[in-house]
């Protein structure tokens, strides 16, 4: 008797299974949707993408699509919010490690880089959402959200440069942003034009122009 307790206190702990809620596993399944659909509407833009375009590019069916998501619409939000949800957090270590404010500047220009030139469609994608955002209303509310996100971002950055210059940001968190997003923008277009050189201009100007946000 005293064996056999002694197994059982040896025996090791069984594996107990960790049931998915059913919400995760709809919203784990429209994140794979929505990853597999950015790969479409990235190389053929918002006007040209449709679900069976989607559909006929990826390992889905157009009827798993439209059960996921009511329409392109839909479907696209989705995606591109996906997308930028990870940008807006890219830079936060770089904020939250730097000690200095020329590292933050170097790990800002570095990210930027990375971004420009691995994501260079989906930015463009991002771009040309936001213009249609001008003519589709379903497209307003989250273009909108996603363009407060990205601000925010850019401006944690400023604050912070203007923490370890030990001054104040000398411009508003939405001159701030529209800054350097608008070059962020214009080299875009010079870069997916083919000239590659941009790439090196575009961080140039990112390196003259974040000191002038501090005073």
């Amino acid at each position: 008797m005293v064996q056999r307790d002694v197994v059982e206190l040896d025996a090791p702990p069984r594996k107990t299974r960790v049931r998915q809620d059913p919400i995760d596993k709809y919203e784990m399944r429209r994140i794979e949707l929505a990853e597999a659909g950015l790969k479409t509407l990235a190389k053929l833009g918002y006007a040209k993408t449709s679900m069976r375009e989607i559909a006929e590019n990826s390992d889905f069916t157009h009827a798993v699509l439209h059960y996921y998501f009511a329409d392109k619409s839909d479907l696209i939000c989705y995606s591109i919010k996906h997308f930028k949800a990870k940008c807006v957090t890219r830079y936060d270590v770089v904020v939250a490690e730097s000690g200095t404010s020329d590292e933050l500047l170097q790990g800002f220009i570095e990210k930027l880089k990375e971004t420009i030139v691995n994501e260079t469609q989906l930015h463009c994608l991002w771009y040309d959402l936001r213009s249609q955002a001008l003519f589709e209303p379903t497209l307003r509310d989250v273009v909108t959200e996603i363009d407060e996100s990205l601000e925010k971002m850019i401006w944690r950055i400023v604050l912070r440069y203007a923490e370890l210059k030990g001054g104040v940001p000398s411009i508003s968190s939405s001159c701030a942003y529209a800054t350097l997003d608008g070059l962020f923008q214009m080299y875009l277009l010079r870069i997916v034009s083919g000239d590659a050189e941009n790439v090196e201009h575009f961080l140039d100007e990112i390196r003259n122009i974040v000191p002038l946000l501090v005073k």
